[in-house]
């Protein structure tokens, strides 16, 4: 009786098993299985890591020819330097009066046609299909020795530069000094000479007034302004009659030209920056401000445009100045990077910068981030909102040779690394029990001991 009772009360393996099942909490349950996913997904070949295929027999005929035609350039270390007496510099430099040792860094590699290695090139004809690394193949690499760290020219970055908001302009003045082809037509600051024969005590010098006239004996106020020496001359004469048989007037210039002189004043820098000119930026409602002209509206003109604009309004004003805008500053360009990122916010697009690029300013991303659903928000040119998806997982894992998705991003655009499934069923979890159950009820002071339970 005894054996049986205490056979009876000793719980089965099967029933200890179960106690410890039990016992497991819901999110070591949860974590598990999300690590027996990823395991699942990596096993089912999710991450493809293709390597370059073995030379083959025609590949090895291609690199045997292509060496035949482009032989390797042998590297000659240079010996310890030998000293040379006196005697044997000027023997040597007699032998070799005008010949000067170039470095050989700088040179082509093979007479210039470019290094070349075995690689994957997007120009490469696939039938429309994004290239692999199955499409192998020679490709120019460089083409000095050195490398080029510098970079290659490439293309421009746009056709023709547009103007827009805040782009920094200086607007340099310069005084042509070309001949006109109409007669001179006086300004109110002119400062003229009047001179007759018949009376020597008329003869004055007189500056035009701000009304247009100047003040003479006998005659009073006679109009002067936007008239040219000629005309006056003539008036003057027929007026004077009234007094003298033979006036003979004579009107002769002393200082003309006063709007160009005030334009230049105020566009003066010579005890500045130097020169003559101004700097504007332009507005946000697209305008900069000219001394003379006011408010020109320059926004989605090009230097040339705006250059042919300007001319216009000045001549319009004053003769014998020519305008020269010049970009100083562009506009900043801004991308933002969020999501799992390693630093996420705002970034200055300072040269043509893609979606790789641009994850790479913001430290690389995290691990556990959707590198499958990268989201991309753009504006257009009348704030319409556009988004698209890029898929730049095999390309930053080096899967993807010629990524389709590597697209070049421009200003105001949005980058989105978004997280994971995984992350998120854990962010779920985070919220829901740990900040949610178990924080709304302590369990903390309570431990369930399923060893003293009935057996099942």
């Amino acid at each position: 009786m005894s054996r049986t009772r205490s056979a009876k009360q000793s719980p089965s393996r099967w029933q200890r098993v179960g106690r410890q099942l039990l016992g497991v909490r819901l999110l070591d349950l949860l974590m598990v299985g999300a690590a027996v996913v990823v395991v699942a997904a990596l096993l089912a070949g999710q991450v493809e890591h293709r390597l370059p295929p073995k030379a083959s027999a025609p590949r090895r005929l291609l690199e045997t020819r292509l060496l035949e035609t482009h032989p390797r350039k042998t590297v000659h270390r240079p010996s310890a330097p030998r000293l040379l007496s006196s005697t044997q510099t000027s023997r040597r430099a007699a032998q070799h009066p005008r010949v000067i040792q170039l470095c050989q860094y700088g040179e082509p590699v093979h007479g210039g046609q470019g290094g070349v290695m075995f690689g994957v090139d997007s120009r490469t004809p696939t039938d429309g299909l994004e290239a692999t690394w199955r499409d192998w193949q020679p490709i120019p690499w460089q083409m000095f020795s050195q490398g080029e760290y510098v970079g290659p020219e490439r293309m421009a970055h746009v056709p023709e530069y547009r103007l827009r908001v805040d782009d920094l302009l200086e607007f340099v003045y310069r005084i042509t000094r070309n001949e006109s082809a109409q007669p001179y037509e006086l300004n109110v600051g002119d400062r003229i000479r009047i001179e007759t024969i018949a009376d020597k005590s008329l003869d004055r010098e007189l500056v035009i007034q701000p009304d247009g006239t100047i003040t003479l004996q006998l005659l009073g106020q006679v109009h002067a302004a936007r008239r040219t020496v000629k005309e006056l001359t003539a008036d003057l004469e027929r007026q004077f009659q009234r007094f003298f048989k033979v006036p003979s007037v004579t009107v002769t210039p002393i200082s003309v030209n006063t709007k160009l002189n005030d334009l230049r004043a105020v566009v003066d820098n010579r005890y500045g920056r130097g020169g003559q000119g101004r700097q504007a930026k332009v507005t946000p409602e697209g305008t900069v401000q000219l001394p003379a002209v006011g408010s020109v509206f320059v926004q989605g003109l090009s230097i040339e445009e705006l250059n042919r604009e300007i001319d216009e309004r000045y001549r319009a004003v004053v003769d014998g100045i020519e305008v020269t805008p010049v970009l100083v500053q562009r506009a900043p360009r801004y991308v933002y990077v969020l999501g799992e990122v390693a630093q996420p916010g705002r970034y200055t697009l300072e040269a043509p910068t893609t979606a790789m690029q641009a994850i790479a300013l913001a430290g690389g991303w995290n691990n556990g981030g959707n590198l499958r659903q990268v989201v991309i928000f753009r504006r257009t040119a009348d704030w319409r909102l556009m988004a698209t998806k890029l898929d730049l997982y095999g390309a930053l894992l080096g899967a993807r040779p010629s990524p389709a998705d590597e697209i070049w991003l421009r200003d105001s655009d949005l980058v989105i690394v978004p997280k994971s499934p995984i992350l998120l069923i854990d962010d779920f979890i985070e919220l829901v029990f740990t900040r949610g159950a178990y924080g709304a009820v302590p369990f903390q002071g309570i431990s369930l001991n399923f060893t003293k339970a009935s057996t099942l």
